[in-house]
């Protein structure tokens, strides 16, 4: 399980992550709900340029999150 600082840690590089669209020159007409929707279609587009299968790593990424959290999914 994540200790309190690993999970601020990781709060941290997704807020600086989601800063750079923020600050992009039409983010700040964006909701957060719409940034992270622009964040996930730009990894989308990134993963058909990488040949990277994004379902996949989206999926491991839960099984991090739920390993991490010690929660099922949905529960946090």
């Amino acid at each position: 399980m994540a200790t309190p600082q690993a999970h601020d840690t990781a709060v941290a590089r997704a807020n600086e992550a989601l800063r750079t669209y923020t600050l992009s020159g039409e983010g700040w007409h964006r909701s957060p709900g719409e940034t992270l929707q622009h964040v996930l279609t730009d990894l989308l587009h990134w993963c058909d340029d990488t040949q990277r299968d994004f379902d996949a790593a989206l999926e491991r990424a839960r099984r991090r999150h739920v390993e991490e959290t010690g929660q099922a999914d949905g529960a946090a």
